[in-house]
């Protein structure tokens, strides 16, 4: 029986020009002496295929985080940390994005999840004047590099929706250089900026919203990212919507009287998948000697998220959460609210069995995950709390580190981890829901009846008068959110 198999397609030319060709190194050549060609090198010296036919938006932003020199804090192999788009999965399933591929917002999300700066434009926020400004721009430094999401189709090139970055621009004949990271498929290439922008400003039907480009550079702070959002599960939108669109109705709707009202409508009327949507992110390793010694560099990144937890702990609204899920959890001995566990175990547990996958290359749910995890020791060395496991995968046994940042500051003693004879406390449920609090828009607490009242909840939860570090957190939460709003209620688009 015959099988199909394609190897490349002929590049339609025009209106593309093969980078290759002799018309495109002599394009090249100009861009360079031009100076509008500076951020090729880093490009690339980082270029990649991506490694599915639906990744492209994944491996466009691996190449671009390695270009900016972006340290993931997480390893690839034996022990590089390097980012490959097969380590994208804190916005979004990797099987999913495999499946139905990825959106401009859930790009971006993921941009900022790894520690890059991201400003987004869609076509109709935007102009073609703007466009060739940022390519300019961005083209004659190293410091930034440009993603554009397009429509093949405008080039007479088959497929839809598509991710690659921007190589070069030729000034004198307003071309750009797409560095096309399905490689399989087409080479680098050439086209008419006029052009693409005609393939930028068209609406993605699989979400409603136009395409665009989005301009990456390094953050120049250290950030601790001990918080994320995740859409990993399915009601991630549910969640989103709740938070940006049905909370701030919700208060205008309700006679309010004090913080401990507000916290009750806010966290009884939540779709129960709240718990799934703030994440603290467990910083992992594979252990190749068996020793849990920790390196400098390790003890220092924690000790940033620990600086984070401490900070959150000290804030009055962490005491108003904390004192609320205390009440809630008088009222209902069996059961955490939200549904929380705050078992370390099984953290442990359920992180480990993650980190088996990533570390073998598969791609798999946890109901697909082996589950024969132990828990080897407990090791309470100041000021990082390491907790080891042992996790067989297809029959491979690894031994996988968790690093956990936790904090003398004590929670509510009634959420507080099994902590294994450790002083410190790691993140617990009020610490996720007090940064998610501060993390939601101001004008959310503008419908409260009570001025004294939306004063108050204004003033617990605003970011101004936070520790730096602790704002670099917020901020990074805010424009996760920010991004995933631009998604809701919509499907993924293919690439």
């Amino acid at each position: 029986m015959a099988v199909a198999g394609l190897y490349r397609r002929v590049l339609p030319s025009p209106p593309a020009i093969e980078f290759s060709s002799p018309e495109g190194k002599q394009l090249f050549t100009e861009a360079l002496a031009g100076g509008t060609a500076e951020g090729f090198f880093k490009l690339i010296s980082y270029y990649q295929t991506q490694s599915e036919p639906a990744y492209c938006g994944l491996a466009t932003l691996a190449m671009v985080l390695n270009a900016l020199a972006i340290d993931p804090d997480r390893t690839w192999k034996g022990p590089w940390r390097w980012f490959d788009d097969s380590m994208l999965d804190c916005c979004e399933p990797l099987e999913k994005i495999k499946s139905q591929g990825i959106t401009f917002g859930k790009v971006a999300c993921l941009a900022v999840c790894n520690g890059a700066q991201v400003e987004p434009f869609r076509t109709d926020q935007s102009s073609i004047e703007d466009f060739r400004e940022r390519v300019v721009s961005c083209t004659s430094s190293e410091d930034c590099h440009l993603i554009v999401s397009y429509n093949r189709a405008v080039f007479k090139q088959t497929g839809t929706g598509h991710f690659s970055p921007i190589g070069g621009y030729h000034a004198g004949k307003d071309m750009v250089l797409i560095l096309d990271v399905a490689r399989f498929k087409y080479p680098p290439h050439w086209v008419p900026l006029s052009l693409l922008w005609d393939a930028m400003n068209t609406i993605d039907k699989a979400t409603g919203h136009y395409r665009g480009f989005m301009v990456m550079s390094k953050l120049q702070k250290a950030t601790s990212v001990l918080y994320t959002m995740s859409c990993k599960h399915e009601n991630w939108n549910v969640v989103a919507k709740y938070l940006t669109e049905d909370l701030p109705l919700l208060l205008t709707s309700k006679n309010l009287k004090d913080v401990n009202d507000v916290l009750c409508v806010v966290f009884r009327s939540a779709p129960s998948s709240l718990r799934d949507f703030i994440k603290w992110i467990a910083e992992v390793r594979r252990q190749d000697d068996g020793s849990t010694v920790l390196s400098e560099e390790e003890k220092g990144r924690v000790a940033l998220k620990e600086e984070v937890l401490k900070q959150i702990r000290e804030t009055e609204l962490f005491k108003n959460v904390t004192g609320y899920l205390g009440f809630e959890r008088s009222l209902c001995e069996s059961e955490a609210p939200l549904g929380y566990t705050d078992s370390l175990a099984d953290i442990a547990a359920n992180v480990c069995c993650q980190v088996a996958g990533l570390l073998t290359g598969k791609i798999r749910s946890l109901n697909g995950c082996c589950k024969d995890i132990k828990l080897r020791k407990s090791v309470c060395k100041e000021p990082v709390t390491v907790v080891s496991g042992t996790v067989t995968t297809d029959g491979t046994e690894q031994m996988v580190d968790m690093l956990i940042p936790s904090s003398e500051t004590k929670p509510s003693c009634s959420f507080d981890f099994d902590q294994n004879s450790c002083s410190g406390i790691p993140p617990s449920i009020g610490d996720g829901l007090t940064v998610l609090l501060v993390a939601l828009p101001q004008d959310t607490w503008l419908g409260l009846k009570e001025e004294k009242l939306q004063a108050e909840m204004k003033g617990l939860t605003s970011a101004d008068c936070l520790p730096t570090l602790l704002q670099e957190e917020v901020l990074h939460l805010q424009r996760q959110l920010y991004f995933l709003k631009a998604d809701l209620n919509i499907s993924p688009s293919s690439s």
